[in-house]
């Protein structure tokens, strides 16, 4: 077997109500002046919160907000002023972009990490990763980082007041874990990537079984099980199974999607989402076997309940055509691409058709 190098989870993990608090006196251990980084206007009254805490606990902090999604307009701005300002380590409090904007800037100047996820719409908090975007959102390339956070901090009290859209924007990322990775990994000898596809199974089977009900109420014992699936175990199944365990044609259908405009921008998840729905329908075209026919039915039941889009008129697409369409199955199907991780050839056109298929909505769609 070949050497390889696995960063399969942050230092540390505080989980739980009031986690922010409980952690101060590690963070006082890992920085003495962290940037605390941010975006959205809603979050500005808790990431000031956290700024009075720290300084009760003698840290002197500085904040900034990004002005776009994790971009490198954003990332340069931000090392800057970490680096002019002797800034020994970062806090990234927010969602998925803000939490990998962190993460790079972090792995950048060679300090200590520590992520807040403010929902728990993807795993960013945890893995070693950070995906790049244009200033207008449109997905450019991953990086891979040195080593996941020093510490996520995952306070149930803090996430369990974001917008309901977003635990099920992290549902949808979360149970693609296991329809990309059973799809490209279930051959594998690797005693590590077997033990990821099934964990990715066991979070299907909990989402499913649980995830209405977490959606519908916070404060059940639902959710919390959902929302730790979707912001922690997610990420434990990248970090142990690698790369092999994380894409199929989901993700990449989403990288691609994002190079479209939209009147209303889509959660990370809801394209990933809407992504699985296509690579089942891929699956379904080049298969003998009815499971994925099954396994689309019953997403898009699940789906459905969640308010998650299911069909191209429920992405809020501006002005779409469809040579808009294909360019963006062009990006998604680039030679580097992981949907030709899938066990059968796709090109643009056999992914325009399975876009496309996907045109009206089932009957009862809350969406």
């Amino acid at each position: 077997m070949l050497t390889t190098k696995h960063s399969i989870s942050p230092s540390n993990v505080i989980r739980g109500e009031g986690a922010w608090l409980k952690s101060l006196d590690l963070i006082a251990k890992l920085c003495k002046k962290p940037l605390i980084i941010g975006r959205s206007s809603s979050t500005k009254k808790i990431r000031t919160s956290f700024k009075n805490d720290l300084l009760l606990k003698g840290l002197q902090s500085i904040s900034i907000d990004l002005e776009y999604d994790c971009c490198e307009i954003d990332i340069q701005n931000a090392y800057l002023i970490s680096k002019n300002n002797h800034c020994d380590g970062i806090i990234a409090a927010g969602g998925g972009k803000v939490l990998d904007a962190g993460k790079l800037i972090a792995d950048l100047l060679g300090i200590n990490c520590i992520t807040v996820p403010l929902s728990a719409s993807t795993c960013a908090g945890w893995t070693a990763l950070s995906n790049i975007y244009t200033p207008d959102g449109k997905f450019v390339k991953d990086v891979t980082l040195k080593s996941c956070p020093n510490l996520l901090i995952f306070d149930h009290k803090i996430v369990r007041a974001a917008p309901p859209r977003t635990l099920a924007s992290g549902m949808a990322d979360a149970v693609a874990k296991w329809y990309e990775s059973s799809l490209t990994s279930s051959s594998s000898q690797d005693g590590f990537v077997q033990q990821a596809v099934q964990m990715a199974r066991v979070l299907r089977d909990q989402l499913f079984l649980n995830g209405h009900k977490a959606f519908l109420d916070p404060l059940s014992n639902s959710w919390e099980t959902v929302a730790e699936g979707c912001a922690l175990t997610a990420g434990i199944i990248g970090g142990l199974g690698g790369s092999r365990c994380r894409t199929a044609a989901a993700h990449p259908i989403h990288n691609g999607l994002t190079q479209l405009t939209y009147t209303n921008k889509p959660l990370h998840g809801e394209l990933v989402g809407f992504g699985l729905l296509v690579q089942l329908h891929l699956e379904e075209k080049n298969s003998n076997s009815q499971l994925p026919k099954q396994a689309k039915t019953q997403l898009l039941d699940f789906f459905s309940q969640l308010n998650l889009p299911i069909s191209i008129e429920s992405i809020c697409f501006r002005n779409i055509t469809s040579n808009d369409l294909y360019k963006a199955c062009e990006f998604t199907c680039n030679d580097d691409s992981d949907i030709h991780k899938l066990p059968f050839p796709v090109n643009e056109k056999d992914l325009l058709g399975a876009i496309q298929s996907l045109k009206s909505m089932p009957t009862g769609s809350k969406i």
